[in-house]
């Protein structure tokens, strides 16, 4: 099992830049694909970025490209999105997710709480 706790977001306006934290516990010796997913209010959730243990391999929605960066600290256990230039359409609940394949089909088995990040015009 894997615990997965969030932190950060909140309340932004548009332009502004935000940095959203995923702690993990339990099973964190196996080295598995850590990533975020978003979901907006009526929308379905969407893959976001997400990045292999090593770091080698990273991948970007095309929405988010150029603006948000993921980065993880294997001796923390912890995974990184730094969110820069915010839009109002990137608000969302982020979740953070491990043991994650894809994309471009994704899945993912272990799930944060979500944290809200919220951008106003």
């Amino acid at each position: 099992q894997v615990q997965l706790v969030e932190s950060g977001g909140g309340l932004v306006q548009a332009g502004d830049s935000l940095r959203l934290s995923c702690a993990a516990s339990g099973r964190t010796t196996s080295r598995y694909a850590m990533g975020w997913v978003r979901q907006a209010p009526g929308m379905e959730r969407e893959f976001v970025a997400s990045t292999d243990w090593s770091g080698a391999n990273i991948y970007y929605a095309d929405f988010v490209k150029g603006r948000f960066t993921i980065s993880r600290d294997n001796a923390k256990n912890t995974v990184y999105l730094q969110n820069n230039s915010l839009k109002p359409e990137d608000t969302a609940v982020y979740y953070c997710v491990a043991e994650m394949t894809g994309p471009p089909r994704w899945a993912a088995r272990y799930w944060g709480q979500g944290r809200q990040v919220t951008v106003t015009s």
